[in-house]
């Protein structure tokens, strides 16, 4: 029996097609199931989900001593799908003056499937006057987190902008030797009541390596012509005081926070200096 080779040409390449377009047809679906993604969050959650009602909050709060806690709530719609809910303050710096997420916890459940979720803030008097922002998150309960919201208020730290503290005199490096040294340090007052308003000039004193304050805080601070406290002139303005660093104090980063009050209870700006001590 002869076989043509043109014919048995055509019949290997039939034969090698076929079983090539079989393989295709199982890589296919191969292909796709090796192509397909995982997203761990959501960006913009559909409507239908959850969205934001409004939000409950002051647009000004003013600091006080018997009043700094700042409270705040949001209202919710869609709340079926609603794990959790938290948020982030931001400072005028843009960065956040909380260390974590703070949770917000579920007030109320209403019938109309809108619910409130609430939460308060401890405001610090060092955080500085100006804008702040609060932004929303909703975790879903597949543990998608979003941003549902951004609130925006204005925050004053209660210190009186006529009551102003300049002009520091303090070194930036101090080297302990075999002896005790002393610093004489000094910082200008200025209030627009007259520095007969001014009750107090002290600053504070946090200890390295861990930054915890002094046993003698606040040191205060003086305007009175005593040589010994190394003021030069009586009333003018500055305030001075001589420090002893012993032979003993701790090598490191001193952290020096210098500060005014008035008699009405106003504090004034505060200044943050560090002194390397070697």
């Amino acid at each position: 029996m002869s076989i043509n080779i043109f014919t048995l040409s055509k019949y290997v390449n039939n034969l090698i097609f076929h079983q090539m377009k079989k393989y295709i047809l199982i890589l296919i679906p191969l292909f796709f199931l090796g192509c397909k993604k995982d997203y761990n969050s959501i960006v913009d959650p559909p409507p239908s989900l959850y969205q934001a009602v409004s939000v409950v909050s002051a647009d000004n709060f003013v600091y006080s001593p018997s009043d700094s806690v700042f409270n705040f709530a949001i209202i919710l719609s869609g709340t079926s799908n609603i794990n959790s809910v938290s948020c982030d303050i931001f400072g005028p710096n843009n960065m956040t003056i909380n260390s974590s997420p703070v949770a917000m916890s579920l007030q109320n459940t209403n019938p109309s499937d809108t619910n409130q979720y609430a939460a308060s803030f401890p405001m610090s008097q060092s955080y500085p006057t100006g804008n702040y922002e609060i932004k929303f998150y909703v975790t879903d309960n597949s543990g998608n987190t979003s941003t549902v919201a951004v609130h925006s208020f204005k925050y004053n730290n209660g210190f009186s902008a006529s009551l102003v503290l300049s002009n520091l005199v303090c070194p930036d490096t101090v080297t302990v030797g075999s002896s005790d040294i002393q610093i004489t340090l000094s910082v200008t007052v200025k209030d627009s009541a007259g520095l007969s308003d001014v009750q107090s000039v002290f600053f504070n004193s946090f200890i390295p390596p861990d930054g915890h304050p002094s046993s003698s805080n606040p040191f205060v601070m003086y305007d009175d012509g005593n040589l010994n406290h190394g003021d030069q002139t009586a009333g003018d303005g500055i305030y001075s005081l001589i420090i002893t660093l012993p032979t003993t104090a701790p090598k490191g980063t001193f952290r020096w926070e210098f500060q005014a009050k008035n008699y009405s209870g106003e504090y004034s700006n505060k200044i943050i200096h560090n002194v390397v001590v070697k």
